[in-house]
């Protein structure tokens, strides 16, 4: 019989968890790494651990590791329908590789977001040009790391965009317009990190005009060649914020509760007349340890205590 780990990690992207990696193998934690990039499981002979946490990203494609998103997804699937406990997994996954479940679990939730159309054709949102108000922001279904956005202008903008570059459609083929919402750029946007439904901390993160805001020093290092930018140009830039409301708090907490997000991000801004803007919901949420750091946190450590307490429940 297969050994049994307490703690097996799914993921596609090992630079992004090698923190995660240390304070496991530091703490002598009983641990498989399950690699999504190139994978086989039989129905018969499950990988064997106690807590299943899953680290798939929907960035995946743009490493050319695509295959590993929906591995991970008939891998948790099985794992679930065997009774397995599975953190971060297909309920999680469905909202986030979804930027349109998004939107509507916000609705649902009665919490502000931005207007947002779905569409798979130009012809289509032809027939709708009452309901576009440009200049809109272009986002993809299956989202990450800031790829496949642009601000557009006018829909006969978007539709040259998408014949000069028609790789935007993959990998789903499914497109959002989102309205674009005036904010103070030098306050920049906030997102909140949480942890089994706690607050792990919050930050500011000024923009500077780029739409791939991934907190790991992998991708935005504080010097540096960042590993996996999109599009070149100006970074990110990341604060501690400490004084968030409870309100935001709140309706965070509620956001992880109905993804089914056992870790992982919201963001949401502050716009120029008032309201509170919710717009991005993640489950593969990269820690920014300066920042954890800055609320007398390891990040890190943060994660692999709640991991144990989820072995012994």
């Amino acid at each position: 019989m297969s050994k049994q780990f307490d703690i097996a990690i799914l993921y596609e992207h090992p630079e992004w968890h090698e923190p995660l990696f240390n304070v496991l193998e530091k703490q002598q934690v009983s641990y498989a790494k399950i690699d999504l990039k190139a994978g086989a499981f039989s129905e018969n002979e499950m990988p064997d651990a106690k807590v299943y946490y899953n680290l798939v990203s929907p960035s995946a494609y743009l490493r050319g590791n695509q295959k590993a998103i929906p591995f991970a997804m008939a891998l948790c699937r099985n794992l679930e329908i065997n009774n397995k406990k599975v953190l971060n997994g297909t309920n999680s996954m469905s909202y986030e590789f979804s930027k349109s479940s998004q939107i509507a679990l916000l609705k649902n939730l009665g919490i502000d977001h931005p207007k947002t159309i779905s569409f798979n054709s130009i012809k289509a949102l032809k027939s709708i040009i009452s309901q576009l108000n440009f200049p809109m922001i272009l986002k993809p279904e299956q989202g990450g790391s800031g790829a496949r956005m642009y601000l557009v202008n006018s829909l006969n903008e978007l539709e040259l965009l998408l014949k000069q570059q028609p790789e935007l459609w993959e990998p789903d083929n499914l497109l959002l317009l989102q309205e674009k919402l005036e904010h103070e750029t030098a306050e920049g946007i906030i997102r909140l990190e949480f942890i089994d439904g706690k607050l792990l901390y919050a930050m500011r993160v000024v923009t500077n005009g780029t739409f791939n805001l991934c907190p790991s020093v992998v991708c935005n290092p504080e010097e540096g060649t960042s590993l996996c930018e999109v599009i070149p140009g100006a970074k990110p830039e990341f604060f501690a914020l400490k004084d968030v409301s409870s309100k935001a708090v709140d309706s965070g907490k509620e956001i992880m509760k109905a993804a089914g997000h056992s870790s992982g991000s919201v963001e949401f801004l502050i716009t120029k007349d008032g309201r509170m803007v919710f717009y991005d919901i993640n489950s593969n949420s990269n820690l920014r340890e300066s920042i954890a750091n800055e609320f007398g946190k390891n990040a890190f450590e943060e994660v692999v205590k709640f991991l144990l307490t989820q072995v012994k429940n």
